[in-house]
């Protein structure tokens, strides 16, 4: 079974939401919302395939030390097992907007356990809560 290498981000705004866009038409789980990112192409670490495809999908700028890893899910769906490297970030450039059509909204974690979210996705909710509630207390 191939293995597919994602990066994706919790971008995160000064409320503690997260945004979250939805899978287009077409595509494998359409219409389930999920973090923004992608595939990491051969030759391209991790780091450089979520700067770029957040330019891409989102029109905002990351800088290398504008986002750190949060955690990790290994999934295995019928036709590929996906591993996704999921990064934090609270500060980027530009404002998030739809560049490829999708679907866009700001979610806290709580408000996204009632959400399709595609398997691989639902895991890092839990992250996401304890991170944010680990900052707000420091």
């Amino acid at each position: 079974m191939k293995t597919v290498l994602v990066a994706a981000a919790a971008l995160v705004d000064a409320d503690g939401r997260v945004l979250l866009n939805q899978r287009p038409e077409g595509k494998h789980l359409a219409g389930m919302w999920e973090y923004p990112g992608g595939k990491v192409e051969p030759g391209e670490t991790p780091e450089a395939a979520l700067i770029r495809e957040l330019r891409e999908e989102l029109g905002v700028e990351l800088c290398t030390r504008c986002f750190a890893p949060l955690g990790f899910v290994s999934h295995a769906y019928e036709q590929f097992h996906l591993l996704m490297l999921l990064y934090v970030a609270h500060r980027w450039d530009g404002i998030p907007q739809s560049r490829e059509g999708q679907a866009l909204t700001w979610k806290r974690p709580a408000e996204m356990r009632q959400m399709p979210m595609p398997p691989a996705d639902i895991p890092l909710i839990h992250v996401l809560e304890e991170y944010l509630a680990n900052r707000l207390r420091a």
